[in-house]
């Protein structure tokens, strides 16, 4: 602890230091130090990882993952969290089950990071490049593949890494012959990014042989030139297999006027297949709200068709596509006056809750509602808020809130859980507050899926509710939600 408090106070005091006294000489030894020092820094962060994870550190502060606490707690995002761990995992000195420390993955990066010679930047893509190696490659050309990356790492950067990756991967399985179901299996993945500024999403991964005939199946026949083409009226939609000899010659007509890419007719190819499978509700049974679509937008937005309404699996969607989706999904629309958040109550006799209640439910919280927890409402359950069920609560709306299945869990009386409320004042009020049990600090709400609501009101502090809060003795009408009922899009 004193040598983590040296660095904080080194690094303050050089922060102030007058740099332009510096001779040249010395700000290029300075900046290289630094680099040194930083690179060393990760594999003291992978130490601490490792002491996080093993001593369960991250239950102290109401977390279910070490991952957890470190995007949320130190507010690292899930993105950095993930690296610390991937990390930790190649070179930290993880523990057996018989309690003695097990010598890093990779011995041979660790001791560079501990020289300052390889960062954890150049620890990840030397992982990836490993990753791909088929399970079919003997032992020592394995070892041999990692001695020369471990070496490569100390004299070049990150990215070039993968170029001498792709070289050594070639020279192991020139024609591809040694990979096999079990090494395509174990790199198969779709990812989608994050929406930019734009909304726009970009997907990546790797397709397994028998997924990618498939999907050329679909796109064979859905995104022929002239084919579900939105920017075209008399366009065609669905499948071309399925069109009749006078339907050939009005595709045929539209596809001469087709200006799309053939990326663009792969996108809206796809856009079509998932409206024909909303459409036909082949997500199963729609009693609970990740099997359909569900939108919550503002009134004023709705009223002028802009800005962006929500969804249950957290994608933000512009209010003038809401009405083209609503009319081949038939989504659950909930639209709210004002952006109030607060609900009028109606109860229910049985532990679990209504599909009504749910879409209540998202229409206020949006996503759990523990404290910087990012789990779209698709991924929660109906938590009880105001007292467990087996404790005498009551499953109603204004009891209720919406709480990922780990942090559902982790609400209880042991040190480390959480507490629970609903908050009936303050800017808040309405929301459900949460607080570690056994602290008699502020209830603290999500700021995550409504940052404007939140941030709004962050200039008032003197208005958070704490246990001393009274009960609002009467309910202001101008404050009640002006709320179409949870209802299909075409009776709103």
């Amino acid at each position: 602890m004193e040598l983590a408090r040296l660095i904080d106070a080194a690094v303050q005091k050089l922060s102030a230091a007058p740099l332009g006294l510096m001779t040249d000489g010395d700000v290029l030894a300075a900046v290289e130090s630094l680099e040194t020092t930083r690179r060393r820094i990760d594999g003291v962060d992978a130490a601490f990882f490792v002491e996080v994870n093993d001593r369960q550190v991250f239950l102290r502060t109401g977390h279910a993952k070490p991952r957890d606490f470190y995007a949320q707690h130190l507010r690292l995002g899930a993105t950095e969290a993930k690296f610390r761990e991937q990390i930790a995992a190649t070179i930290g000195r993880l523990t057996a089950m018989t309690g003695e420390k097990l010598a890093p993955k990779r011995e041979r990066l660790a001791e560079a990071v501990a020289a300052g010679e390889v960062g954890g930047h150049h620890v990840r893509e030397v992982e990836k490049v490993l990753d791909k190696i088929p399970g079919a490659v003997t032992t020592e050309d394995t070892e041999l593949a990692v001695a020369m990356l471990s070496t490569a790492a100390r004299e070049v950067m990150p990215e070039e890494i993968g170029k001498l990756g792709q070289r050594i991967l070639a020279h192991l399985d020139p024609d591809g012959t040694l990979t096999d179901d079990v090494d395509r299996r174990r790199q198969r993945g779709i990812t989608i990014g994050r929406q930019d500024a734009r909304l726009m999403s970009k997907i990546s991964g790797y397709l397994t042989p028998a997924v990618r005939a498939k999907l050329e199946v679909l796109l064979d026949n859905w995104a022929k030139p002239g084919m579900n083409n939105p920017d075209d009226e008399d366009s065609l939609s669905g499948s071309a297999a399925q069109l009749g000899t006078q339907d050939r010659v009005v595709a045929s007509d539209a596809a001469a006027r087709d200006r799309r890419t053939p990326a663009q007719r792969n996108h809206d190819a796809l856009d079509k297949g998932l409206d024909w499978l909303l459409g036909r509700e082949a997500f199963g049974s729609p009693d609970r709200i990740p099997a359909q679509l569900v939108i919550t937008v503002d009134e004023a937005d709705l009223a002028r068709r802009a800005g962006v309404g929500l969804t249950a699996t957290g994608t933000l969607i512009p209010v003038g596509d809401l009405v083209a989706v609503a009319a081949d999904a038939v989504p659950w629309l909930e639209v709210f006056k004002n952006s109030t958040r607060q609900v009028l109550d109606f109860g229910r006799g049985k532990r679990i809750a209504t599909l009504a209640q749910r879409l209540a439910l998202f229409g206020r919280d949006r996503g759990c509602t523990r404290p910087l927890c990012t789990e779209p409402f698709s991924r929660t359950q109906a938590h009880h808020a105001a007292a467990d069920w087996a404790d005498g609560g009551q499953t109603d709306l204004g009891d209720l809130a919406a709480a990922c299945g780990a942090d559902n869990r982790n609400v209880g009386d042991r040190p480390g859980q959480w507490q629970t409320r609903p908050l009936t004042a303050g800017p808040d009020a309405g929301r459900t507050g949460w607080r570690l049990t056994g602290s008699d600090g502020p209830w603290r709400t999500n700021p995550v899926h409504d940052p404007v609501h939140s941030l709004g009101h962050r200039a008032e502090p003197a208005q958070a509710a704490t246990d001393s809060d009274p009960p609002a003795e009467q309910e202001d009408p101008a404050a009640l939600p002006n709320t179409a009922a949870s209802r299909p899009a075409g009776a709103a």
